[in-house]
């Protein structure tokens, strides 16, 4: 096996197949900010032998794949942007706002705290997550009692819950380095997708403010969860977007 596709099985077998801190991956103290986690990702597709290829970012992997397109743009030849906001990109939201926005963003505040945050959730780790897919998702039981359990147990893994804050605890240096990219906007294809159920539709804003090419889709019935909660209605946006690059134009 040549050297360069030893180093990305190790990559691929050593834990690091998602992002940093998530699943199986290892969890490191530091790094969580959207450039390192971006070359943690550029670094894989090097390592695998990819010289190009498309990105798809949901929530926190927004922040990465934007990170991603705008630190190396070379190999990235498009772009699909999943409900998300930007630190750094958008105006922050008021700490005290009107209820819906509170109930949708009050856990930033939370999980960027420090210690105690971790304190309060261990043990608790279904109630805590339980009410993130119940009250950001269309429905409360858009997402089955089965997959948030995947999803509870994983963060019940040795050092998983605090790597899952250590993304919030970095959005000081995500908004500076967001703050520096939006001097220049991305100009290859991006595709914007939200669902409808929690203000979808002001991701297109969102992803203007980044890019020139945008297009966009906002899905009905769907909250935050989009390729869980409308995983047919994703892709059949996703796949006529991806075309192209599939296609070699």
């Amino acid at each position: 096996m040549a050297p360069r596709h030893a180093a990305a099985r190790r990559a691929l077998h050593g834990g690091r197949r998602r992002p940093r801190g998530t699943g199986l991956s290892d969890k490191p103290h530091t790094g969580y900010d959207s450039a390192t986690c971006a070359q943690d990702f550029h670094r894989l597709m090097n390592l695998l032998g990819h010289d190009r290829f498309a990105v798809v970012g949901h929530d926190i992997g927004m922040w990465t794949a934007y990170a991603m397109a705008a630190d190396a743009p070379g190999p990235i030849q498009r772009m699909a942007l999943v409900d998300a906001i930007i630190p750094g990109i958008s105006p922050s939201p008021p700490l005290l706002s009107d209820r819906r926005t509170s109930d949708f963003l009050w856990h930033f505040n939370f999980n960027r705290a420090g210690d105690i945050n971790e304190q309060l959730v261990q043990g608790r780790e279904h109630l805590y997550f339980g009410h993130q897919f119940a009250t950001k998702a269309a429905t409360p039981t858009a997402i089955p009692a089965s997959t948030v359990d995947v999803y509870v147990q994983a963060m019940r893994l040795p050092g998983a819950l605090r790597a899952s804050f250590e993304y919030y605890r970095a959005i000081d240096e995500t908004m500076t380095q967001s703050a520096l990219r939006k001097k220049n906007k991305l100009t290859i294809p991006v595709l914007a997708v939200a669902g409808d159920a929690l203000g979808g539709e002001n991701m297109e804003n969102e992803v203007r403010a980044l890019a020139d090419d945008v297009s966009s889709i906002v899905i009905p019935d769907c909250g935050h969860f989009v390729p869980e909660e409308a995983p047919e209605d994703f892709l059949n946006a996703l796949l006529p977007f991806l075309q192209p690059y599939r296609a070699g134009l």
